[in-house]
């Protein structure tokens, strides 16, 4: 199998920091509703430029999800949408919209959270993860999620904003590795870690599981620390469904302790991938990996 072209996605949002800036005041004073119409407009032009994106998501619904040629060119329209929409909710989030946000699952994390080790949550570029943080809060243990460090400044700054009073803190990603360090203290202490499991963007490692009927590589890392450390793994995607709301998926993620360590690790990559593919499939619309994702 060739391989995935993870690493040509940048993992930064796109615009200058004077355009995010502008959005976030936008939202201050123009209805969500009304930009979303502009954007609407301005879709077709911007999958005509991205044009490795575009293909990349109309192979994913004509081979993964088979669908014929023309609803697949309308569902690589909608997930364009869906995806400025997703975009646009975290800048108008900044700008202090609310949306409502209901948890389906919410007992393993209260499980989880009542409890005294840590535990990892685990997510993926599937609707808009970013929001969980809003949601699965803790009084009892501090919140660690693992981010790009090459986040534009505006986005890191309004993010930071967002949290603050809150438990919830950054570890960003160190060519030096040392969030690492950071990451294995907070499960020794017992507190929560947060990271992506479905990109291999930075990862060294990477693991094989099947996925939507071939297979395809996730980064080793996440399910290495969860296996080595010992600790409980929920999978989180947070779907959008509706103008103003989204809805929290949260869901156990397991496998056999008693194999052998990198058996393991694979079980529970494969475990991961297989809860992916579960959500995924219902939302098809909201998976924005705009890359040839099997290779």
């Amino acid at each position: 199998m060739q391989e995935p072209a993870h690493n040509e996605w940048s993992g930064r949002t796109d615009g200058t920091p004077f355009m995010q800036k502008a959005l976030i005041v936008m939202f201050k004073i123009i209805p969500l509703e009304v930009i979303y119409g502009v954007m609407a407009l301005v879709v077709p032009f911007y999958m005509l430029f991205n044009h490795k994106g575009y293909l990349a998501m109309y192979h994913f619904f004509r081979r993964r999800i088979g669908m014929t040629p023309l609803k697949a060119f309308w569902n690589v329209y909608r997930n364009h949408f869906a995806f400025g929409q997703v975009v646009l909710d975290r800048f108008a989030t900044y700008a202090g919209v609310r949306f409502r946000i209901t948890v389906d699952g919410n007992e393993h994390y209260l499980h989880l959270n009542e409890g005294e080790p840590g535990f990892m949550m685990l997510s993926s570029h599937v609707g808009n993860y970013e929001q969980a943080g809003y949601a699965l809060v803790s009084d009892r243990k501090q919140f660690y999620a693992l981010v790009y460090a090459g986040e534009s400044a505006t986005v890191m700054s309004e993010r930071g904003k967002q949290f603050v009073g809150s438990n919830i803190h950054m570890i960003p990603v160190q060519a030096d590795m040392s969030h690492l360090f950071r990451i294995n203290k907070a499960l020794d202490d017992g507190d929560i870690v947060s990271m992506p499991a479905d990109r291999c963007f930075g990862s060294a490692k990477s693991v094989e599981c099947r996925f939507f009927g071939a297979p395809a590589k996730f980064p080793l890392g996440p399910f290495a620390t969860a296996v080595q450390k010992e600790v409980s793994t929920l999978a989180v995607t947070v779907i959008k469904t509706g103008r103003r709301s989204y809805t929290a998926f949260v869901r156990p993620v397991e496998c056999d302790r008693t194999l052998p360590r990198k058996q393991q690790m694979t079980a529970l990559a494969q475990a991961f991938a297989d809860s992916l593919e579960s959500v995924v499939s219902r939302y098809p619309q909201q998976w924005y990996n705009y890359f040839e994702f099997w290779g």
